[in-house]
């Protein structure tokens, strides 16, 4: 599939506008980036959040750096055939990773469907 960064950073902005706003309005010090791959540059990462989960805020201080959901155009883009998937892919990793601020790990993900 195709789509240019601005394109894709389109639909990850629709897609969170879409998330209820129960599961976004406790976001704090949270930031959204849109990067073409990992690091490493592999294509089997989808999303990553960079920073500390809520549950672990006790070490967290004031005048930190805001934590970073970032999600992965490249791999999204290679494993997704059609629009409709790619919608449905963006979604679950936004919701995934926004798991993760909450503290949620990857075992109670995969429990509820999202992982």
């Amino acid at each position: 599939m195709q789509m240019d960064p601005e394109g894709f950073e389109a639909l990850v902005t629709a897609e969170l506008d879409r998330l209820p706003d129960d599961m976004v309005d406790g976001l704090e010090n949270v930031v959204f980036v849109v990067e073409d791959r990992p690091e490493d540059g592999s294509l089997d990462l989808l999303g990553l959040y960079d920073g500390w989960a809520l549950t672990e805020r006790d070490r967290y201080g004031i005048g930190e750096l805001p934590d970073r959901i970032i999600i992965y155009r490249e791999p999204h883009l290679a494993a997704c055939e059609t629009a409709d998937e790619l919608r449905d892919e963006v979604h679950t990793t936004l919701v995934h990773e926004i798991a993760h601020f909450y503290g949620i790990d990857d075992e109670r993900l995969h429990e509820l469907g999202w992982a």
